[in-house]
């Protein structure tokens, strides 16, 4: 008896017939139930799935199968639970709240196994994940013989199989895999066998790339690109990564787009593991499952930015801004360039940033960056214009307006270019929508050109010179010519741009000599405002997923 078929193709939500949840298939808020044991440390079973399921999106309720004293260290002991009681605990749930997707993680003994294939049986659900609990990450059997065989009759009845590398050799009978293409070839005739979707998991194999797959009972694979981060930070892994899966398919995600945004935010939490501090640093720390939470918090906070308080950055605990590439052209712009070491950190910080300077950027990332760069300098170009026409010689007059039009193209053509390559429509040709980042820094642009003083217009777009011939200078550093992201950091760093820049810089300390010291100010926040607009249009792809 397979539990559904939802999970079989690609971009379906479920079996309208199966159960009360099917009334709504693609829940808002999915409500997901956790079948495991316990970890009093918080980093594995029960605890990690919970935490979870919360940020993918879910609601999480739990049965508890036994309870388990275990650490970073590893399981010290267990007590099993009264199968009754076990019973009992599926009667509260089932008899009370319609379950959308369900996650199994440690089943302990064939009784348990036996008690939930009746609870399946007896409550379907739209879709149920099994992550098949079998062997330890160090390689030692957690389950008796018996216990092992009830597992594998329990793969048929599930949607979806996660295991580790270990388990997966366990489960066909095979020699553990020792690359992606060998676990790869395990998994498709198990998957084939059971008409079971199995997860394969690059975490236990070695190298640089940790890449995760969707295998179908049908042969095809989805790959799921990720990178391996040399972490300690490792504890509960497979529990997260598969609750996070049924939740994301709970939502009505189809296999290979729920495994993407669950390897993705698996990838920030162990990342960000180590900074959670817990254990004596000796054993395998949890991952830090909130952190995309508490990021996107963060920057969605609508706190004044500090300069439009009043508190120019200067003496207040602020970053110094390093020695730049590109000298200030007097004392207006040196001040400026110093004003600007905070947001150049934050800017340097960024997972875009980094992420372009390793190589090891998703290029999902840099396709949208690029489609909402194309939508900026449309935008940017009306900019220069207004300032050519406002530029107060024939000489600005010309720059900008040689601005507009000459630099302005040239990095539109490496748009299309990289775009068409990548069999994506050109962007400046068929644009996308603005998002609300690209919208409110390009309105800003265009206002402060067009209506306030000329100066403020000026040092408005500066940034857009500066800022982003040091990045490029700075990235440039780490630039070869087997770098993917080659020929961006080359644009950003030629001497074509880099003179646009350098002459961009001259005509702000002219206008900032000839303005009033009102005006001056202004532009100080101009520039200021236009360069944490820059932090927000890098930082605007890592938060779209």
């Amino acid at each position: 008896m397979h539990h559904s078929t939802l999970s079989n193709q690609p971009g379906t939500s479920g079996d309208a017939t199966a159960n009360t949840a099917n009334a709504n298939p693609t829940p808002a808020i999915p409500r997901v139930l956790s079948i495991a044991g316990t970890d009093p440390s918080g980093g594995a079973g029960q605890t990690a799935d919970l935490k979870s399921i919360a940020a993918a999106g879910g609601y999480g309720m739990s049965v508890i199968t036994a309870l388990v004293s275990q650490n970073t260290h590893g399981v010290q002991a267990i007590e099993e639970i009264d199968h009754d009681f076990v019973r009992k605990q599926f009667d509260s749930v089932f008899g009370d709240v319609t379950v959308d997707a369900i996650k199994i993680g440690m089943l302990g003994d064939a009784a348990t196994v036996a008690l939930v294939r009746e609870a399946l049986r007896d409550n379907p659900a739209p879709v149920v994940v099994l992550d098949p609990v079998m062997v330890s990450s160090s390689g030692h059997r957690l389950l008796e013989e018996d216990a092992e065989d009830a597992v594998r009759g329990l793969v048929a009845d599930v949607d979806v199989i996660t295991p580790n590398v270990p388990e997966l050799a366990v489960l066909t009978g095979k020699d553990a895999a020792t690359d992606y293409d060998a676990a790869v070839a395990q998994a498709q005739p198990l998957a084939r066998e059971n008409d079971t979707i199995v997860i394969v998991k690059g975490g236990h194999l070695s190298g640089e790339r940790a890449d995760n797959a969707v295998v179908y009972p049908d042969g095809r694979v989805d790959r799921v690109p990720t990178y391996r981060i040399d972490t300690r930070n490792t504890h509960g892994t497979g529990c997260s990564l598969s609750s996070a899966l049924a939740t994301r398919m709970g939502l009505g995600e189809d296999a290979g787009t729920a495994l993407r945004w669950s390897t993705r935010w698996l990838h920030e939490a162990i990342e960000n593991g180590e900074k959670l501090q817990v254990g004596d640093g000796t054993g395998f720390g949890p991952v830090d499952h909130s952190h995309r939470s508490r990021r996107l918090e963060q920057v969605a906070s609508s706190e004044i930015w500090p300069h439009l308080r009043g508190e120019l950055p200067e003496g207040q605990g602020y970053a110094a801004a390093p020695t730049p590439h590109l000298e200030p052209a007097g004392p207006h712009t040196r001040r400026l360039w110093e004003l600007t070491g905070q947001v150049w950190q934050e800017i340097m910080e960024l997972p875009f940033i980094r992420g372009l300077a390793s190589g090891r950027l998703p290029e999902e990332d840099f396709n949208f960056y690029l489609a909402q760069d194309a939508l900026y300098l449309n935008r940017y170009s009306r900019a220069l214009a207004e300032l050519s026409t406002k530029a107060p010689d024939s000489a600005g007059q010309v720059m900008w307006a040689n601005s507009a039009a000459g630099c302005i193209e040239g990095e539109a053509e490496l748009h299309r270019s990289w775009l068409k390559g990548r069999g994506i429509e050109d962007a400046s040709a068929n644009p996308v929508a603005p998002s609300p980042v690209t919208l409110a820094y390009t309105n800003f642009l265009v206002a402060t050109a067009a209506v306030e003083p000329y100066v403020c217009g000026v040092a408005g777009v500066l940034p857009c010179f500066w800022l982003y011939a040091e990045i490029g200078l700075e990235l440039t550093r780490a630039n070869h010519d087997a770098h993917p992201f080659k020929a961006w950091l080359d644009t950003y760093a030629d001497e074509e741009f880099l003179s646009g820049a350098r002459e961009a810089i001259q005509r702000t300390e002219a206008a900032f000599e000839a303005a009033s010291e009102e005006e001056r100010e202004a532009a100080t926040s101009a520039y200021l405002n236009a360069a944490v607009y820059e932090r927000e249009f890098f930082d605007q792809a890592d938060r779209r997923w």
